[in-house]
């Protein structure tokens, strides 16, 4: 999809784009953008299309967990541009980031529906998934929405909770599958591979001296959904996704504490810095560990991508992804296009 610079999230842009005519708005975290959130988006462009009006995406940063209780907010499956990408290709008209702070946690929801959604958004549709909240002390409802949006001319509609596998997906239940190694599992409750998105920096280039030239990509979240090190798959560097092992974690070997993400992309020989690409994680080959010396992690590097290729080859045995030999895109719904957009701060 190409870019569309109406989806800048800067105050400005948005509103003047809305005018007088109004939008159909979501609200939500939209975590990992996962296969419940699609069945709101899904709706939402329903309502849209029958309203002939466009759709606005309203997220919250942080997300309001992350205000109250940073120590126990779980990890992010996705930071706001990754958000902004999915949402973005999953066909949102506008993405509105709204900062989370001391004055949204104290506005009750009347406040809040007549200041961001009516004076700020005009809006006139508003699709939330069965499970949202908002206002002080979460007080506002599906019901008092109704309520609500009767009275100021707003249509509201909620959406059940969406199943796979008998129960209802969500952003915890993906970073559960995450966390126990189970990407197969997490594609399926997101409806692609799971993905992180980032731009190359330059590192201590010591994988080029072994012979495995890594990509460095910061992390830019508190604590990583994933770690160990992965069967991969990069986008951004052509036409086709590239077959490659990740690893995401601290690198204890080199006493680092700090996560980052390392990507060595097979039979690839080119200069990545400064580029943004998704790395998709398809299989966990092994979970990190701590090697006594250099030697002993460059040998296990060597096996690393060894097992990598050997299951690349076969075509078989990456989490039941169905990749059919070497770079294949495999099946299922793919990542977003690249691209570095700006983004700006609080939109209203």
């Amino acid at each position: 999809m190409p870019h569309d610079d109406r989806l800048s999230p800067r105050r400005g842009p948005v509103l003047q784009a809305l005018g007088r005519q109004g939008a159909v708005v979501t609200i939500g975290n939209y975590d990992g953008v996962h296969l419940g959130h699609q069945a709101v988006l899904d709706a939402q462009r329903r309502v849209a299309a029958r309203l002939s009006l466009p759709t606005v995406a309203l997220v919250f940063e942080p997300q309001p967990r992350e205000y109250f209780d940073p120590r126990s907010a779980p990890p992010r499956l996705t930071r706001l541009r990754e958000k902004y990408l999915l949402l973005r290709d999953y066909g949102i008209d506008h993405f509105v980031c709204l900062r989370f702070g001391a004055r949204l946690a104290a506005e009750t929801a009347e406040d809040f529906v007549d200041r961001v959604l009516v004076e700020r958004l005009r809006a006139r549709g508003l699709v939330v998934g069965d499970d949202f909240r908002f206002g002080q002390g979460r007080r506002g409802d599906y019901a008092l929405l109704c309520a609500l949006g009767q009275a100021r001319g707003i249509e509201v509609v909620d959406v059940p909770a969406f199943e796979r596998d008998g129960a209802r997906v969500s952003s915890t239940r993906v970073r559960e599958a995450l966390a126990r190694g189970e990407l197969s599992a997490a594609s399926r409750l997101l409806g692609r591979p799971y993905a992180i998105f980032g731009r190359v920096v330059h590192g201590e280039k010591r994988g080029r001296t072994w012979g495995y030239a890594t990509a460095n990509i910061p992390l830019r979240r508190r604590s990583s959904a994933v770690r160990g090190i992965f069967v991969a798959r990069v986008r951004g560097l052509g036409p086709r996704p590239l077959p490659a092992v990740a690893y995401v974690g601290p690198r204890p070997a080199l006493a680092e504490t700090r996560e980052l993400l390392e990507v060595h992309v097979l039979d690839f020989d080119a200069d990545l810095y400064g580029e943004t690409l998704w790395v998709e994680f398809l299989h966990l080959l092994r979970e990190d560990r701590t090697f006594a010396t250099l030697e002993a992690l460059r040998a296990q590097i060597a096996l690393d991508v060894e097992d990598a290729r050997h299951l690349w080859a076969h075509g078989t045995g990456i989490d039941g992804l169905g990749i059919e030999g070497l770079g294949t895109a495999g099946s299922g719904r793919s990542t977003p296009t690249t691209g570095d957009h700006a983004l700006g701060g609080s939109a209203v």
